[in-house]
């Protein structure tokens, strides 16, 4: 689609034209990661009051379980003293039962009286501690059901908290990657925007040349013809001076071609101001000694080059490798495998900037593509970290 609309482009009109919708869109674009961004920090919000709510309904669940499981050990202390007391009223009364089974009314004494109303008073006692026993069990009973209710509601809020923070949890990990996305969308359109003005620029330019070299629209121009045309008479002498300059160049050729021989030049050839076969055979050596000496600086310049790249390699721990026009490949002397690399592309006017473009390698550091490039904005932090991480991977290993 990108490429139709760029083939379609043929006067500067259009590129201002393309210019401009590349810009609406770039704006189109940086609005909706704005919106983005906000829906992210909104659903970020939401996401930590859900995770609050969640850590408050787990302490009041804890706590709810623990006066439950409290209840539980009052409720059966009391039963046992319940049975306890019980046990004890029964048997007082089959003694008080013995006994008057054996008396008869003649053998009763006022001690046995007292002692008779003492026991009846304990009974008593016992009977309404026993009741008041009862009575207290059955509110922690009551108690005890109320706090496991209360605990089966808390247990259920939990659940659905639960539930509601997950989506929200996946909601913003989506809008990170779409912001993401939509930033190494907006960087591409911008170095895109950059590049077309650039060519906007030349193309304004050349027209400028063209207009002021007398090139004109065919469609929209017309032109007078003289009778005595100027430029008729220049096209004619320049006519004249190409066929003089084509039998120059042929003599020359011809006379070269004898020098070469190393025989005699041929009379037709002589001309005044030409140089002498021994000032030929000066001019050889001195060609010879030029290309001697530039074989030389280029076998310098590649030495040095491999010097350079070997330290570099040592000092930053990556070999650069230029695999095409603007794209460079970092291998790390780190790397677990001999096909880990990054692809880094030139952008902006003299490749000021760089862009890391996606490899496999780079699918397998997202954290740190996430932190160092996109957030911070840095090339040497992301580089410096990946190399720690590679480091510390092999000296684990």
């Amino acid at each position: 689609m990108r490429g139709d609309r760029l083939r379609e482009i043929r006067t500067p009109e259009d590129l201002s034209r393309f210019v401009v919708e590349l810009q609406q869109r770039e704006l189109a674009l940086k609005d909706r990661n704005s919106s983005i961004t906000s829906s992210a920090r909104e659903l970020d919000k939401v996401r930590q009051q859900l995770q609050e709510e969640v850590r408050q309904v787990s302490a009041q669940l804890l706590e709810e379980r623990k006066k439950r499981e409290t209840h539980e050990a009052l409720a059966r202390r009391l039963q046992k003293r319940v049975l306890l007391l019980t046990k004890e009223r029964d048997g007082m009364r089959a003694i008080l039962g013995s006994y008057d089974s054996e008396l008869t009314p003649a053998e009763y004494s006022p001690q046995l009286t007292r002692r008779m109303r003492e026991a009846e008073d304990m009974v008593q006692k016992v009977h309404a501690h026993s009741s008041e026993m009862e009575a207290q069990l059955s509110q922690a009973l009551e108690d005890l059901g109320v706090q496991k209710q209360r605990a089966d509601m808390l247990e259920m809020e939990l659940r659905v908290l639960q539930c509601q923070a997950g989506p929200a949890e996946q909601s913003v990990l989506l809008s990170r990657e779409e912001v993401s996305s939509l930033r190494l969308k907006i960087e591409e359109l911008e170095g895109e925007r950059r590049r077309l003005e650039g060519d906007k620029q030349q193309l304004e330019a050349q027209l400028q040349q063209l207009s002021l070299a007398g090139d004109y629209d065919q469609g929209r121009t017309k032109v007078l013809h003289m009778t005595v045309n100027p430029a008729s008479e220049a096209q004619q002498s320049l006519r004249q001076d190409q066929a003089r300059l084509r039998e120059e160049c042929e003599r020359l050729r011809q006379l070269l071609g004898a020098l070469g021989r190393g025989g005699p030049v041929p009379a037709g050839l002589q001309a005044s101001g030409l140089p002498s076969s021994q000032e030929v055979a000066e001019l050889k050596k001195q060609v010879e000694s030029a290309e001697l000496k530039n074989q030389r600086l280029k076998e310098v310049f590649q030495t040095k080059i491999q010097e350079f790249r070997k330290a570099c390699y040592t000092l930053t721990g990556y070999q650069v490798d230029i695999t095409r026009e603007g794209q460079y490949r970092l291998t790390s002397m780190y790397a677990e495998h001999k096909d880990d690399c990054l692809v880094f592309k030139a952008a902006g006017p003299s490749g000021a900037t760089m862009q890391l473009l996606e490899t496999a390698f780079s699918r397998s550091v997202p954290e740190l593509v996430q932190l160092h490039l996109l957030a911070q904005d840095s090339i040497p932090a992301f580089l410096s970290a990946l190399t720690l991480d590679l480091f510390s991977r092999q000296t684990v290993a």
